[in-house]
């Protein structure tokens, strides 16, 4: 697998490739799929439809590496919290306001609940070309605190850094149970046929100095060295979005092998994580694949330059969004592999 062997320092002939939200919304076989879903969470856990989304992308570009259809407030859902995703909103939970609302939480109950996302990475494996990497995924303990104490997407999540700094321990108990609950999560869907995990800190980048430090930085390494202590031959990729202060210290972590760069890094700052010690991956601006045309193919040029002397994964600083041209994304795909 050509991800596989990149991740693992071997030579390769060409950079892989894979987008995040490659399967989804700009595709439309995917709208066609979902009208067949009672909501989005139904989607997620319904087996056939989340394999049958994640080979939607494979099928019609080949990417290198298929992600599992799902999404992060599953861990949430699992755990009990009233997750619902409203359209033209977004998603929406029922929120954490004390530590009662903390002890009240069920991990106990996440392994039976995420059953069907373990049954869809089966499938999906089974039915992947050999050459074709699969990669499983979860929100980072901090971005799943967040969306769980604000109770919905926010610009700032001056809530939820609120409630960290005037309830510490309550805080740190409930980043603590994410991070046990995150690692046996990407355990098990190891064990279910991923190669690779990826796990997300969508909202790093809203935490200041001492909050990445102790409530992204610190529980990613923790669960990535539990990751590779149960699993050494899987591989973790840590997306510390918007952390860009921070990413040698993500890329220097021995049990982190590739460190996702967002799209506000200088694309000729990506060497820092490979100086560091890991895979950089990214970072094109998901705008500029919208567009296309001159800035596509100027950014486009500036990356595989920026990358061209060290281990690179070509993908987008954050996920492939609704209104992308699919003749953007074959492009894309084009300008990568030529």
């Amino acid at each position: 697998m050509l991800i596989c062997d990149v991740l693992a320092g071997q030579p390769t002939e060409r950079r892989p490739i894979w987008l995040m939200r490659q399967a989804g919304r700009y595709l439309p076989e995917y709208l066609e799929l979902r009208k067949a879903a009672r909501d989005f969470l139904n989607f997620c856990y319904t087996p056939d439809m989340a394999t049958e989304a994640t080979l939607q992308p494979i099928r019609r570009f080949g990417f290198d590496a298929a992600i599992i259809f799902s999404d992060i407030l599953v861990i949430p859902d699992a755990l009990g919290v009233d997750v619902k995703f409203i359209p033209g909103t977004g998603p929406v939970l029922e929120t954490i306001k004390s530590p009662a609302d903390i002890q009240a939480l069920t991990p106990s109950a996440v392994e039976e609940h995420l059953q069907p996302v373990y049954t869809a990475l089966r499938q999906t494996r089974a039915a992947l070309p050999d050459e074709t990497a699969l990669i499983g995924f979860a929100g980072a303990p901090w971005t799943l605190a967040a969306y769980m104490v604000e109770g919905s997407g926010s610009r700032d999540y001056a809530t939820a850094r609120k409630f960290a700094v005037n309830e510490p321990d309550a805080f740190m108990a409930l980043i603590s149970m994410l991070e046990t609950v995150i690692a046996d999560y990407l355990i098990r869907q190891i064990d279910a046929g991923a190669q690779i995990v990826q796990i997300f800190d969508s909202w790093a980048g809203a935490l200041p100095a001492y909050g990445i430090e102790q409530w992204s930085l610190a529980p990613i390494q923790r669960i990535a060295g539990a990751v590779k202590a149960a699993r050494p031959d899987a591989y973790v990729i840590a997306f510390p979005r918007g952390a860009d202060s921070y990413l040698e210290a993500y890329a220097s972590t021995k049990s982190i092998d590739a460190v996702s760069c967002g799209q506000s890094l200088p694309a000729e700052q990506m060497a820092r994580v490979a100086n560091a010690g890991a895979v950089p991956q990214g970072n094109l601006d998901p705008t500029a694949l919208v567009k296309g045309g001159d800035i596509l193919d100027r950014e486009l040029r500036r990356i595989l330059a920026a990358t061209e002397d060290h281990r690179h994964i070509f993908n987008l600083g954050h996920g492939i969004t609704p209104d992308t041209p699919i003749a953007h994304v074959e492009r894309l795909i084009e300008t990568v592999r030529g």
